[in-house]
C-alpha cells in the first residue's frame, strides 16, 4: 500500500513545529515577562521575548550591526514652567544599589515636581545596619542640583525645623504616575506639608509603556532618569582605571572587554535554581565561547573576591579578573573595605555601563537599568545568554530585546 504524500507533508510539518516549541521554550527561560519583585537581590525573568517587530540590533544577514553615535536626549527644561514657590518637602533615601537609586531619584523628582514641593538631597542606605553614606560620598552634589535647576527645588540638607514628626512615610511604587500622585500621595502633603518616600519595585520592567505619558512628565521622568547622577571624582577616577586597563588589555590582542554581571551570592538564592533567570560561570564561559570571543578577551565579573568555582571561566578566558584583581593598589583599603559593599556595587554598575560588551548572567533590575544607560551611550552590545546557542553562533541572535526591539524605556528619552 502506497504512502499518501500528503502523511509526509504533515508528519514534517508536525515535527518542525515540535522543533520550534522547543526552541521557544528554551527561549523564554531566559527571556520571559518579567515578574515580580518586593526587595533587592530578587532575581527574575528576563524581558518578554516574544514580540515580532523588526530587529534593530542585526542586518538583514543576521549579523552584528555596529553601533551608534552616543544618542540626543529627547528630553527638553524649555517646555517646563519655571517651578512655583515652595510648598513643602519631599525627602526620601537611596537603598538597595545604584540599579535602584536611578529609579528612586526619578521616583521622588517627579513627585517634589508635581507637588511643587522642595526635595531634600538624600542619603545612602546599605542592606546593613548601620551601613550609611552621605549622597556626596557616591554622587557628585553640584551635578546633582545644577541638573534640577528650573525643574525643581533642591536643597542639600534637610532643613532643622523639618522633624520626623513633620513627615509622612508614604511606600509608592516604581514608575509612580500622575494619577498616583494625585489619589494617594497629594491628599496627604496637603494635610502634613511633607512627605517621605520610600519606593517599592512592584516589577522591574524598564520597558516602554504603551500609554504615552505627556510630555513634561516624560521629560521630567527623562532627566531625572538619565541626567541627573554622575560619580564624585575619586569614585570616577577608579572606574574610569578599570575600564581603561581591561579595554587595554582588550585591544593589546584585537578583541573585546565584556563585563558580567555574575554574582555567586545571587546564584546560590533559591530563585536561581531549576530555572534560567541567572547563569553560572561554566554556562557564560560556554555561551562567550560558542559565540567566537577571543581567548584574550578581557573580562570583568561583578564577583567581588576570587572563588575557586570561577576557575572554569579563567580556563577558557584566562583575563578574566573580579575587583579584587584589577582595582589599583592604593585605592583597595577603601573600596574593597568589610564596610564598603556600596561602593563596590556603583562600581560594578558604572564598569558594567561602559564596557564593550555587557551579559547579564542575573536578571533583574541591574541589567535593566545598566542597559538604559548603555542604549543612552550608544554602548548596544548587549548579549543574553542561552542554551541553545552553539559553536558558531551569531552574536546578533543574542542581543537584549531592550536593544533588539527597542523596547526599552531609554528609547522614549533619547533620539
Amino acid at each position: 500500500m502506497g504512502i499518501d504524500p500528503r502523511q509526509i507533508v504533515a508528519g514534517v510539518l508536525t515535527v518542525t513545529m515540535f522543533v520550534m516549541l522547543g526552541d521557544m521554550i528554551k527561549r523564554q527561560h531566559f527571556d520571559s515577562p518579567i515578574s515580580h519583585v518586593n526587595h533587592a537581590g530578587s532575581t527574575q525573568s528576563f524581558e518578554d521575548n516574544t514580540d515580532s517587530e523588526k530587529n534593530f540590533a542585526v542586518n538583514s544577514d543576521g549579523s552584528w550591526k555596529e553601533e551608534g553615535a552616543v544618542l540626543r536626549s529627547c528630553w527638553s527644561k524649555s517646555i517646563l514652567e519655571e517651578p512655583e514657590e515652595s510648598k513643602g518637602f519631599v525627602t526620601f533615601s537611596l537603598t538597595n544599589g545604584p540599579e535602584y537609586h536611578v529609579s528612586q531619584i526619578t521616583d521622588a523628582v517627579v513627585v517634589a515636581r508635581y507637588l511643587k514641593a522642595t526635595l531634600v538631597i538624600p542619603d545612602i542606605r546599605g542592606s546593613q545596619p548601620g551601613d550609611w553614606r552621605n549622597f556626596g560620598d557616591i554622587y557628585d552634589i553640584e551635578k546633582f542640583v545644577s541638573s534640577l535647576d528650573g525643574v525643581v527645588k533642591v536643597v542639600k540638607t534637610q532643613p532643622a525645623e523639618l522633624s520626623t514628626k513633620d513627615l509622612a512615610v508614604l511606600r509608592i511604587p516604581n514608575r509612580v504616575t500622575e494619577d498616583y500622585i494625585a489619589n494617594n500621595i497629594e491628599p496627604v502633603f496637603k494635610t502634613k506639608g511633607n512627605v517621605r518616600l520610600a519606593t517599592y519595585f512592584p516589577s522591574v520592567n524598564m520597558k516602554k509603556t504603551r500609554v504615552p505619558e505627556n510630555e513634561e512628565r516624560n521629560s521630567v521622568g527623562c532627566l531625572a532618569m538619565f541626567g541627573t547622577l554622575e560619580l564624585q571624582q575619586e569614585v570616577r577616577e577608579v572606574v574610569d582605571s578599570i575600564v581603561d586597563r581591561l579595554k587595554t588589555l582588550s585591544r593589546n590582542s584585537d578583541s573585546e572587554f565584556v563585563a558580567v554581571d555574575l554574582r555567586l551570592d545571587m546564584l546560590e538564592q533559591k530563585g536561581c535554581q531549576g530555572s534560567k533567570k541567572c547563569y553560572g560561570p561554566e554556562e557564560i564561559a560556554g555561551f562567550l565561547k560558542k559565540l567566537g570571543f577571543d581567548k584574550n578577551s578581557a573580562v570583568y565579573l561583578t564577583q567581588s573576591r576570587w572563588d575557586s568555582t570561577l576557575d572554569s571561566l579563567k580556563e577558557l578566558f584566562p583575563k578574566t579578573y573580579t575587583k579584587e584583581g584589577i582595582m589599583p593598589m592604593d585605592k583597595k583599603q577603601k573600596f574593597l573595605g568589610s564596610d564598603s559593599s556600596e561602593y563596590e556595587k556603583v562600581i560594578d554598575f558604572y564598569v558594567c555601563s561602559e564596557s564593550d560588551v555587557f551579559v547579564p548572567a542575573i536578571s533583574g533590575l541591574f541589567y535593566a537599568n545598566v542597559a538604559g544607560k548603555r542604549i543612552g551611550a550608544g554602548k548596544t552590545k548587549i548579549l543574553v545568554p542561552d542554551d541553545s546557542a552553539s559553536a558558531g553562533s551569531n552574536m546578533g541572535n543574542y542581543i537584549s530585546r531592550y536593544v533588539a526591539k527597542k523596547t526599552h524605556m531609554a528609547y522614549s528619552c533619547f533620539c
